[in-house]
């Protein structure tokens, strides 16, 4: 049999019955409606965590007191660990291949200023905060490479803070009182938004030797440092631990690089990706049954005109690609219909919720479709072996 003819035979099969084909292509819609749906959503959430983590770079190495496998903060119970020193960020600083290290004291305090009063969280860090986190400065300055030890009692404002307290005037070189310590303004914050429902934008910064007196501390509660771009962060992490542990006399302390936390989050959240994708594509199989139901009552009504195909010459493969070509052909052309859904669904329901994150790769596309076409094939496998087996004489006499 020709292709030619073999294609004008499937496409009148599919044709003949319309309301049928329609029905069973809807059903593998459905099912690739629903895995496109949820896998844009997935995905979309992926990349919005992924790129929160981000935008302070991948190159951040974290240490923090106490010896920990799981990560996390300290449990607040009494610990034996040595707390993380300033001198012990100035010794990391002296590392090579490391751009930054700032010490980070976090608290929260009340502000004074302008005649108003505002709780909100204070960071203690240094003069390379700014670039270990990627912040921009959108008025004045940030704190001076002071000693944080001694440095001036400056403060620099988040943008919202600067707003709560300040308004429309210009806070430069305005005082402040923080707990029950002064400081001068010396510069404002650009927005930075939220990372992880803190608000970055509601917080104040001021040396880290400043904090540790303002919070009756002696460490520190963390050491961040920015790395060259390209340089393993397994390298780098392993200096820092040895250095320290010269230092301390022992391993006390985690060390956390943002690579390292950013591909294990990746790995996570692919995981769950799947997992949704997956629960979408229960449907499939559902739309796969109703292939192998239609097919099955086709081969059952067409039985004469698969003899007389017998009979005039065709081979047992050419009826077996026959049927096999509309099983295929009714799956792609619900794939196709399920992806125009999926994608449309989402993108509404991304402009209703634009707080929601949604985005659908190509290769999601591409990989949806290559799964309807292949339901489609697997499904249609048993009735076109049904119909390539029957007996053309018997199949002649079949009214």
């Amino acid at each position: 049999m020709r292709l030619p003819d073999a294609i004008s035979l499937a496409t009148r099969a599919v044709t003949a019955q319309r309301l049928r084909s329609f029905l069973t292509l809807l059903g593998i819609a459905v099912g690739i409606a629903s895995v496109i749906l949820l896998t844009s959503i997935g995905e979309g959430i992926h990349r919005y965590v992924l790129g929160e983590f981000s935008q302070f770079g991948t190159n951040v190495i974290t240490v923090t007191p106490g010896k920990t496998k799981t990560g996390g903060s300290a449990s607040g119970l009494p610990s034996s660990a040595r707390p993380l020193s300033l001198d012990d960020a100035r010794a990391l600083a002296r590392l090579p291949q490391i751009v930054a290290v700032t010490p980070n004291v976090r608290g929260n305090a009340e502000v004074e200023g302008n005649g108003r009063t505002r709780r909100t969280l204070i960071y203690g860090v240094n003069a390379d905060s700014r670039i270990v986190f990627r912040s921009t400065v959108r008025s004045g300055q940030f704190l001076p490479d002071e000693d944080p030890a001694s440095a001036r009692a400056f403060v620099v404002l988040g943008s919202k803070l600067k707003d709560e307290l300040f308004g429309a005037d210009n806070p430069l070189g305005q005082r402040l009182r923080i707990g029950g310590l002064h400081f001068r303004v010396v510069g404002v914050m650009a927005p930075k938004g939220q990372f992880l429902g803190i608000d970055l934008d509601d917080t104040a910064f001021i040396p880290a030797g400043r904090a540790q007196e303002l919070f009756n501390r002696e460490g520190c509660d963390e050491i961040n440092l920015a790395a060259i771009d390209g340089v393993p962060s397994a390298t780098l992490a392993e200096r820092i631990r040895r250095l320290l542990i010269e230092r301390h006399g022992h391993e006390d302390f985690t060390i956390v690089s943002q690579e390292e936390m950013l591909k294990t989050l990746s790995g996570i959240l692919n995981v769950l990706t799947l997992a949704v994708g997956a629960l979408g594509g229960i449907s499939l199989l559902v739309g796969g049954v109703g292939i192998v139901t239609i097919m099955t009552i086709a081969v059952s009504e067409r039985t004469s005109e698969i003899g007389l195909l017998v009979a005039l010459g065709a081979s047992r493969r050419s009826i077996l690609g026959l049927f096999l070509g509309e099983a295929v052909a009714l799956s792609a052309l619900g794939g196709l219909l399920g992806l125009a859904l999926g994608i449309g669904l989402a993108q509404l329901i991304h402009l209703a919720l634009p707080a929601l994150p949604v985005h659908t790769p190509l290769s999601f596309v591409l990989l949806a479709e290559s799964l309807a076409v292949a339901i489609g094939l697997l499904a249609g496998v048993l009735p076109a072996r049904n119909a390539a087996r029957l007996d053309p004489v018997v199949a002649l006499r079949t009214e």
